[in-house]
C-alpha cells in the first residue's frame, strides 16, 4: 500500500474494502472511525514578493519638505547626448556675451519647422537641439527617431560646409591670397620656441655642475670614440724616447717655506762673576760622564 498521511489512512482502508482489496476489516478500523484524528491545518500560501506588487501608497500626508524639486527639461538629456556624440563641437568658438534682452524667437518654429535647413546652412549644436526637440513635439515622432534624424541632417549640413570652405581657400591660394597662420601651427611654433630652450638649459646646467665639481673628472664633449688612436699616439712618443710622466702636475709647493729662526738662549754667569760653559762641553765634564750611557 503506498504511504499516506496518519490522518487519511482510515479513508484509504475503507476505498480498499469497497472494492474488495480487504476482505477482512481490521481492528482498529471501528475505532478510527469512532475517533477520527485532527484534520489538518489548511497550508498558508507562500509570500508573494515585491516584484510585481504595486507600491504600497501610505493613507497618512507625507511631512512637507523643505528641500526644492528638481528642475528637469528634456533638453538637457538631448544635450547631453549630442555633445557625447560630438565632443568635439565644444571646441568651436562661441561668444557668451549676453546682450541687454531676450532674444527673439526664430519664426521658423513648430509644424512649419521641418529641415534643419529652414535656419541657415550652418547650424550649431544649439540648433540641431531644438531642431530634435522641435520633432519630438510637434511632429508626433518617437524621441529616439528625432534625434537621429536631426544628427543625421547636422551632419550633412556640416561636411558640406566643411567641404565649401576647403575649396574657397584653395581657390583664394591659386589667385594669390596669403593667410596667416592658423592656431595649429601657432601652437606647434611655440612648442618648437619651447623646446630650442631645453638644449640651452642644458648646456646651463651642465656648466653649473661643471663649477660644483671642480676637483672631480667631467668628461666634455669632445671625447669619444673619434678622440682614441688604438695605442698609436702611445708607441709613437715611446719609439722617440719619451717616457710618460705620472707624476702629479704639481710636484713644487706654490711658495717657498722658510725654517723657523733659532733663539740662542742668553749666556749666564757663576757666583764669582764668570760665565758658564755649556753643559756639553768637556771644561764642565773632566770625566766626560755625559755621554757614557
Amino acid at each position: 500500500m503506498v504511504r499516506r498521511i496518519a490522518s487519511q489512512v482510515h479513508q484509504q482502508v475503507s476505498r480498499l474494502m469497497r472494492g474488495n482489496y480487504i476482505k477482512k476489516e481490521p481492528a482498529w478500523y471501528q475505532a478510527v472511525l469512532d475517533n477520527p484524528p485532527l484534520a489538518l491545518p489548511p497550508k498558508a500560501p507562500p509570500s508573494r514578493t515585491p516584484y510585481d506588487q504595486k507600491p504600497a501608497t501610505s493613507s497618512k500626508l507625507r511631512p512637507h519638505s523643505v528641500r526644492p524639486l528638481s528642475i528637469y527639461y528634456i533638453e538637457d538629456d538631448i544635450r547631453r547626448q549630442f555633445f557625447r556624440d560630438h565632443p568635439f563641437e565644444a571646441f568651436r568658438p562661441t561668444t557668451l556675451v549676453e546682450s541687454d534682452r531676450i532674444e527673439d524667437p526664430h519664426p521658423i518654429a513648430g509644424e512649419a519647422w521641418m529641415r534643419l535647413r529652414q535656419r541657415g546652412r550652418n547650424p550649431t549644436p544649439e540648433d540641431a537641439i531644438q531642431f530634435c526637440l522641435n520633432l519630438y513635439q510637434y511632429h508626433g515622432m518617437s524621441l529616439s527617431d528625432a534625434y537621429g534624424r536631426a544628427v543625421a541632417q547636422f551632419r550633412a549640413l556640416r561636411s558640406e560646409h566643411h567641404i565649401m570652405t576647403s575649396f574657397a581657400a584653395q581657390e583664394a591660394e591659386e589667385l594669390g591670397s596669403t593667410f596667416g597662420e592658423s592656431e595649429v601651427e601657432s601652437i606647434f611654433e611655440a612648442n618648437k620656441r619651447s623646446i630650442a630652450t631645453w638644449e640651452r638649459k642644458e648646456e646651463m646646467d651642465e656648466g653649473i655642475a661643471a663649477a660644483r665639481k671642480r676637483w672631480k673628472a667631467i668628461v666634455g664633449r669632445n671625447h669619444g670614440p673619434n678622440q682614441w688612436t688604438k695605442g698609436v699616439e702611445y708607441v709613437k712618443l715611446w719609439q722617440e724616447g719619451n717616457k710618460p710622466n705620472y707624476m702629479p702636475a704639481l710636484t713644487e709647493p706654490v711658495y717657498e717655506v722658510q725654517a723657523p729662526p733659532v733663539v740662542q738662549p742668553p749666556p749666564t754667569t757663576n757666583r764669582k762673576g764668570t760665565r758658564a760653559k755649556p753643559a756639553g762641553s768637556m771644561e764642565s765634564d773632566p770625566l766626560n760622564l755625559g755621554r757614557r750611557i
